[in-house]
């Protein structure tokens, strides 16, 4: 990491790369996603080499923003590893303290109370909890069990559904994006019931059509 630092210091110093120097997180917003989703699909495929080169392009953008918000006096990439190991520890009581646990599940319930200590007693609102950046299949997924387990009964129809008949009747009354937009909702509930994730489902087919379009062109 001091190697791959040093790489970037010398890449947007005065001398170096003018596109390097160009860079600011706004304009690496992008890069951020594609590298994060390029590792994802390494990883999808199975292909363990091509996956340490793709962490490589993640970790590369790590070091990127940190070199920026070092150069503005923001934050360096100490904090940022700093700030990561104290979060896991903090939030790991039953590893690094004296707290017992009876399994992952008490687990799951001690990080998000902890989590909710960490923002004083604050509750996250529930657009808080998804981020926007994710693919609109994810975010719909994620949203779909957030409401289920937070407000049970309360959530929209298509979230608490997930059968073809779902489906059929949001195909019914798809027009226009409102009603398009419904109908992928509930697809993604249907997708959810039969324990597949969609954002994946869905990329892995585009892979696999972009294939079938290239090996017969």
């Amino acid at each position: 990491m001091v190697d791959l630092l040093g790489t970037m210091r010398r890449l947007r110093a005065p001398d170096g790369c003018p596109w390097d120097r160009e860079q600011t997180h706004e304009t690496l917003r992008p890069y951020l996603l594609e590298e994060a989703a390029e590792a994802a699909d390494a990883i999808t495929a199975g292909n363990l080499p091509e996956l340490a080169g793709e962490l490589g392009d993640v970790l590369l953008q790590v070091a990127f923003h940190s070199v920026i918000a070092e150069e503005a006096g923001h934050f360096t990439y100490a904090d940022v590893e700093r700030g990561i190991v104290e979060k896991l520890e903090r939030r790991h009581p039953h590893v690094f303290g004296d707290v017992q646990v009876s399994g992952s599940d008490e687990v799951a319930s001690n990080w998000q109370a902890i989590k909710a200590q960490e923002r004083g007693g604050r509750d996250r609102t529930l657009t808080e909890r998804i981020p926007s950046a994710l693919g609109a299949l994810a975010r719909e997924a994620q949203a779909q069990r957030l409401l289920q387990r937070e407000r049970p009964g309360g959530a929209p129809q298509a979230a608490g559904q997930g059968d073809v008949g779902a489906v059929r009747e949001a195909l019914r009354d798809a027009d226009g994006e409102a009603g398009v937009a419904r109908l992928l909702s509930a697809v993604v509930a249907f997708a959810r019931a039969q324990g597949v994730d969609p954002e994946l489902a869905l990329r892995a087919h585009t892979a696999r059509t972009l294939q079938a379009a290239e090996a017969n062109p």
